[in-house]
């Protein structure tokens, strides 16, 4: 991969997004191309014919989508459906299209069944049902990894799927209605401290597992899927550890220095059981994560911190 090679990243002010930024800029890539979602709109395809038209990338990676927690997935399940089908089908057909030789496109571990053996593997796409909380978000990323297996099965381009377990970090969504289960609790327990410690309340019973990647791990990743040919089209990314909600609230609130109660409202979904990643393949092809939760977290917070004026303060 030449240091100048023109390369798209879709969605690089987001989380995942600018930390491929900041990654491939640390590795002397020069050449990034970025828009943000005023400058066009991934959901009309003609503004993206026309945009690779004129940019002419050469590389294209996939880090725009819709995202949100349970909430939002419930609250909104056609815009989650729609907007992500639109997004990427408009990338990957206008890239293959454009004669783009590589593709990554970035997904989640909800691709895989509920109740799915754990650790999830890749061969497990497809084999039962999707969990109803985030079934449209899912349905629509799976098409995005179907549509790249085929790309890559019928015309040998390299155009290859990246499916992250839970992802945090450095510009995490922190909204406590659209956000994810790791920042919220930080703002929650951030919230409650600077409230007198106030009791902190979170949904479900806290037994469910799950696996957390730091942002820059994954960005890591995704350096390495550019800079090698991988033989197959899907893999997952994560640490190949989990851990229960439970523990990861006592961690957060550990770190955030929060003393009051934890009160677990059982009459809120858990959402499925466990969800943890079969890490294998990506660590035989030569790539595995190396931030520790902890430390993960630690960094985060420090960031949510030094950005707290993006999230008010709730007075509870």
């Amino acid at each position: 991969m030449n240091k100048n090679t023109r390369i798209y990243i879709a969605g690089h002010r987001g989380m995942v997004g600018s930390a491929i930024r900041r990654a491939l800029t640390a590795k002397g890539y020069t050449n990034l191309i970025g828009r943000t979602s005023s400058e066009l709109d991934l959901r009309d395809q003609s503004a993206v014919k026309d945009f690779f038209k004129t940019e002419k990338p050469e590389v294209v990676i996939n880090a725009a989508a819709r995202v949100g927690g349970i909430l939002a997935n419930n609250d909104y399940p056609y815009q989650f459906l729609m907007e992500n089908l639109q997004i990427q089908n408009n990338l990957i057909d206008t890239a293959h299209k454009a004669e783009v030789e590589k593709f990554i496109f970035l997904g989640s571990s909800c691709i895989y069944p509920k109740l799915a053996p754990q650790p999830l593997k890749e061969e497990y796409l497809l084999t039962d049902s999707l969990e109803p909380t985030n079934e449209w978000y899912a349905i629509a990323k799976i098409a995005g990894v179907k549509a790249c297996e085929a790309i890559r099965k019928q015309f040998g381009k390299d155009f290859v799927s990246l499916m992250p377990t839970n992802l945090y970090g450095s510009r995490d969504n922190f909204d406590l209605e659209t956000s994810h289960v790791l920042p919220a609790m930080i703002r929650k327990f951030q919230d409650a401290k600077v409230n007198g410690n106030v009791p902190v309340e979170l949904w479900g019973s806290g037994t469910p597992m799950r696996e957390f990647l730091h942002v820059d791990d994954m960005a890591d990743a995704v350096v390495f899927a550019l800079e090698n040919k991988l033989p197959e089209h899907l893999y997952n990314i994560g640490t190949g550890k989990d851990l229960t909600i439970k523990e990861l609230a006592e961690t957060i609130q550990e770190i955030t220095g929060h003393n009051g109660e934890i009160i677990w409202d059982n009459s809120k979904p858990d959402g499925t059981p466990r969800k943890l990643m079969d890490v294998s393949k990506m660590k035989s092809a030569g790539w595995q994560a190396t931030t520790n939760l902890e430390d993960g977290i630690q960094k985060t917070y420090k960031w949510f911190l030094q950005n707290s004026e993006n999230y008010k303060q709730v007075k509870l």
